[in-house]
């Protein structure tokens, strides 16, 4: 569901395989602590870290890209390591993040074709549609119709980049910066910047939405 409706996109609800993975999760997170890889403390303080997260923060990133050059090329080269400068953990147990730029003609769709990977220290919990085994097979095989069922029409020629997330690395878009923004501060901009547009279902949010 996008954030700015409070409705269920046609065939993106959530689904009953959820509870599967759910369950495969606690059940690796158990073997885990059992062999000592990690701590139930440390698996405690992880999620507590991704409770505390939102689109908010990635917001501020998409925000600080958008109006600093030096730190937007650093951000498509080492996500991991300019994400580290705001503040966000660069810890070595946090898997790789990628951010991809679009353009004019170039879109991305982020998805994961397997379970849910997500940047959720950079974003927090992923929305239950994203999870859904419908999004997860439509958005390879009809992104376009996907991205049409949150408002997004896409110009004929542009092309669109779907980007499979892995335990390995994840994927973070950065949307093109609204037109009607020239001189606006961080802070405003942020306020543009959505979860859907950084998934990549939608783009930011135009001034005249939040100006008022």
């Amino acid at each position: 569901m996008s954030e700015s409706h409070g409705h269920e996109h046609p065939g993106m609800a959530h689904d009953e395989e959820l509870g599967y993975y759910a369950r495969r999760v606690r059940a690796m997170e158990a073997v885990l602590v059992e062999k000592g890889i990690v701590s139930g403390e440390e698996v405690e303080r992880l999620v507590a870290e991704g409770e505390a997260r939102t689109p908010a923060d990635g917001a501020r990133i998409v925000a600080r890209a958008w109006t600093d050059p030096g730190f937007k090329n650093r951000l498509l080269a080492d996500a991991k390591a300019a994400v580290a400068e705001m503040g966000y953990s660069e810890s070595e147990s946090l898997p790789d993040v990628v951010v991809a730029e679009n353009t004019d003609g170039v879109h991305h769709l982020v998805v994961c074709t397997l379970c849910s990977c997500y940047p959720t220290w950079l974003l927090g919990r992923p929305p239950d549609w994203y999870k859904s085994l419908t999004y997860r097979s439509r958005a390879v095989i009809d992104p376009r119709g996907v991205m049409g069922e949150f408002g997004l029409e896409l110009e004929e020629g542009v092309v669109v980049k779907v980007l499979d997330s892995t335990a390995d690395v994840r994927y973070l878009v950065l949307p093109q910066r609204p037109a009607g923004t020239e001189g606006w501060s961080e802070v405003e901009l942020a306020r543009l910047v959505t979860r859907d547009s950084m998934v990549g279902v939608s783009r930011p949010l135009t001034p005249e939405t939040v100006v008022g």
